[in-house]
């Protein structure tokens, strides 16, 4: 079973990647549609992390 700081970072690697992806796409005028979609997954991939370690009470 992968513990919770290990799934933390993946997530947040995960995020930036998609943020880089994203804004590469935007900027070399590829795919804009695309691009916007990975921002916005990195967005709800980045509330879900910070939902995950709100400390509870």
């Amino acid at each position: 079973m992968i513990s919770g700081a290990v799934a933390y970072s993946i997530a947040m690697l995960a995020c930036f990647t998609l943020v880089w992806g994203g804004i590469w796409l935007i900027a070399k005028r590829r795919d804009r549609k695309r691009g916007i979609l990975m921002l916005v997954a990195a967005v709800v991939l980045l509330g879900n992390v910070l939902v995950w370690v709100m400390p509870v009470g």
